[in-house]
């Protein structure tokens, strides 16, 4: 096999491990992806924090050069400062979108859109279902970058908007509208739980799918150019 057959297939395998083709293969998952989150969440504080110190800070410096502040100037700028740094830091989060904003958002941002919308509803969530989610999430990171070309008119974007834009949202709000006490008993021999878990679980699957046909073409692609390349400057 030449070097660029090699390539093509570690391009094929990537994706195939990507897609999750529904024979139980396992993506690569993050088990501290929430904490992640919240990290991120905390370090755009702490930066709109500096931001408004440093803001406080040249503008103090700029009015000491041209008035003497005196004590009671730098008691204010220290008032102003920590002020500041309260009012960030008790800011509240930027809300996650409503499932009726999701059906309307741009199809280039809805899987980043989606993913926060899911975020938000882990506490009524049960622990099974987690990892799950952030299997989705992962999913939905893949296919951000596939979605930044793609005409908003096709059938490929709007299978996509059907899919985490509506269908996920709507499943998830069914099972929060059952009452907590009732999520675990049977009920045609299946409890809500579970139900919830086996569908989660197969919109997972068809996220990767739709990643691996959105893919494809890229492939085609790549097998081609490298095809041309051999034909062309292999002795």
């Amino acid at each position: 096999m030449s070097e660029v057959d090699d390539a093509i297939a570690s391009a094929r395998a990537s994706w195939s491990r990507i897609s999750d083709d529904r024979t139980g293969a396992v993506i690569p998952r993050t088990p501290s992806r929430a904490r992640s989150r919240q990290t991120q969440a905390i370090g755009k504080r702490l930066t709109r924090i500096a931001v408004a110190d440093v803001a406080i800070l040249i503008a103090a410096m700029v009015i000491g050069w041209i008035v003497p502040l005196g004590i009671g100037g730098a008691m204010l700028v220290m008032a102003l400062l920590v002020a500041a740094t309260v009012l960030f830091a008790v800011w509240p989060a930027e809300r996650a979108p409503t499932p009726e904003r999701l059906a309307a958002v741009d199809i280039r941002a809805l899987p980043a859109q989606t993913e926060r919308w899911l975020e938000a509803q882990r506490p009524a969530l049960p622990a099974p279902a987690m990892t799950l989610v952030d299997r989705i999430g992962l999913r939905l990171e893949t296919l951000t970058p596939q979605l930044a070309t793609l005409d908003a008119n096709t059938q490929e974007a709007v299978d996509v908007r059907k899919l985490i834009g509506e269908q996920l949202p709507a499943f998830v709000k069914d099972y929060e509208k059952v009452p907590a006490s009732l999520r675990t008993t049977p009920r045609n021999g299946r409890t809500p739980d579970a139900e919830l878990v086996d569908g989660l679980k197969l919109i997972e699957q068809e996220i990767g799918e739709m990643t691996a046909r959105l893919a494809q073409s890229d492939l085609d692609n790549l097998s081609t150019r490298g095809r041309f390349l051999e034909m062309k400057y292999k002795d």
